[in-house]
């Protein structure tokens, strides 16, 4: 069995005023295949090493120069845009302001952004970076504990030349503390900085910041409600590892009710042709009814499952997730109930297809548990 962790790539999809940039971070995705995979395939025998997926995290500024970055999809709008260090890129201005919801994306964007985020791949070997974003400073702004989404932003901005505020505990450590509203905080923020980054452990924070600011927000996950930039880089990793986005089936285990990255997810696969979900949670995280009447509504097929070992079988991703214990309060035995429920082990890797992969989007507990 060999394990890896995906590097991903953060498309700082800077529309920097009005510029789309991006650049490679590594924000570790797990990444698993099937123990009857053919690990004599490049990049797939080397446990615990970044394998070649790849994801972009978007970002936007209102601001405008002459800039345009993005796929050479053939749009009326494209244009050469340089760097003024040694890359250059086609590309387009992209039609967000805020990044909020997965709903936002459409297939012919995710696919602009996938083609951006592969170009900038050279933007990462280059270790002296860009400089498209000199001059420009992005706040990252987290009511809640992050490692790779916090750093994979900042270290995207760096890259391009940018600078960074931030703060890690705004809950305890901002204004906040003091009892400061969350719209206070972000008319405050903007004014240091030319975008904000923002995670918070409530759902619909985004939306909230958005509404009050005039520089461009960045959902980087509000509580149980969504998480997009970690969807498109879960969508792009699949696209990298399966082949395709079209015509696969998905498995999403563990913390539905709770997860943002599984609600999110389910929301991008929804655009593409032949796509088929299984839900598989205990019973007190099972997956809420306004994703499942989403998809519907989309005509995706999508089933409840209580046997993951039959679900295992049949998809191309097997997509992990932890029993969020912050989400449960003092509601100590629903969480001891569903912790280790659902766990991807050796007997579910040796039923996995060929080409099957598992994701985990990290932090992980025990839920995927089996030696290299």
């Amino acid at each position: 069995m060999a394990l890896a962790v995906s590097s991903s790539l953060m498309l700082s999809n800077l529309q920097a005023f009005a510029a789309a940039a991006a650049s490679r971070v590594y924000e570790p995705t797990l990444l698993a295949y099937g123990s009857t995979a053919d690990y004599s395939s490049p990049g797939r025998d080397v446990p615990c090493s970044h394998a070649s997926s790849s994801f972009p995290k978007l970002s936007l500024l209102r601001k405008t120069v002459p800039l345009r970055l993005g796929c050479a999809c053939g749009s009326p709008e494209l244009s050469s845009v340089h760097d003024t260090g040694p890359h250059s890129f086609t590309g387009m201005k992209y039609p967000l302001e805020d990044v909020l919801e997965a709903q936002q994306f459409d297939r012919q964007l995710m696919s602009g952004i996938f083609q951006v985020a592969e170009q900038m791949e050279e933007v990462e070997r280059n270790s002296a970076g860009g400089n498209l974003l000199r001059g420009y400073l992005m706040a990252t702004l987290f009511y809640e504990p992050s490692t790779r989404t916090r750093l994979s932003f900042e270290s995207a901005m760096k890259r391009l030349g940018g600078e960074v505020l931030t703060t890690e505990n705004a809950r305890e450590f901002s204004s906040a503390a003091k009892g400061e509203t969350l719209e206070d905080t972000i008319r405050t923020v903007e004014g240091y900085s030319d975008i904000i980054v923002l995670r918070h452990f409530e759902s619909g924070a985004a939306r909230r910041a958005a509404a009050a600011a005039r520089i461009p927000v960045i959902n980087a996950g509000d509580g149980p409600g969504q998480h997009p930039t970690q969807a498109l880089l879960d969508v792009y990793t699949i696209q990298r590892e399966i082949g395709r986005l079209d015509n696969i089936k998905v498995g999403l285990v563990g913390d539905l009710a709770n997860g943002r990255t599984v609600r999110s997810l389910a929301y991008l696969l929804a655009k593409y042709d032949g796509v088929k979900i299984y839900f598989v949670a205990p019973d007190v995280v099972k997956m809420k009814d306004d994703i499942k009447d989403y998809l519907t509504s989309r005509g995706v097929d999508w089933e409840e499952s209580s046997d993951l070992m039959e679900v295992a079988s049949k998809c191309d991703v097997v997509y992990q997730t932890r029993i969020q214990r912050e989400r449960f309060g003092d509601k100590i035995d629903l969480y001891n109930k569903a912790r280790g429920k659902y766990i991807v082990d050796k007997n579910v890797l040796s039923v996995l297809q060929k080409h099957a992969v598992i994701l985990h989007p990290l932090p992980r507990l025990d839920e995927v548990c089996f030696s290299l």
